[in-house]
């Protein structure tokens, strides 16, 4: 079983930058497919990126597709996503996801965050 602490949200303008964090406990990262979601007010949470567990294949939401970034760092337990160009339609909260997959999918996660805010103002 592995736990999972987001980190990084915040407030931002429109066209800025964030770069989300996501820290593992419990077991090493190296054995899940790694994603990130995230859940505007009013809306159903939605796919945004993943990572296989290598992180040789990536596969993104076409919204974010050119703006966004996931990576990770096994050695370190961690994923990261990097969101530039940020608009407010990306007002969410933004989870991270590990599921016991090999390669980047977009459903059959069984362990999530408690998730980080991210605001960007107009």
């Amino acid at each position: 079983q592995v736990q999972l602490v987001e980190s990084g949200g915040g407030v931002v303008q429109a066209g800025g930058s964030l770069r989300l964090s996501c820290a593992a406990s419990g077991r090493t990262l190296s054995f899940y497919t790694m994603g990130w979601f995230r859940q505007a007010p009013g809306k159903e949470r939605e796919f945004v990126a993943a990572s296989s567990r290598s992180g040789s294949i990536t596969d993104y939401t076409s919204s974010v597709k050119g703006r966004f970034t996931i990576s990770r760092d096994n050695a370190k337990n961690s994923m990261y996503l990097q969101m530039n160009s940020l608009k407010p339609e990306d007002t969410a909260v933004y989870y991270c996801a590990a599921a016991p997959r090999s390669t980047a999918t977009r459903g059959g996660y069984d362990y999530w965050g408690q998730g980080t805010q991210v605001t960007v103002s107009s």
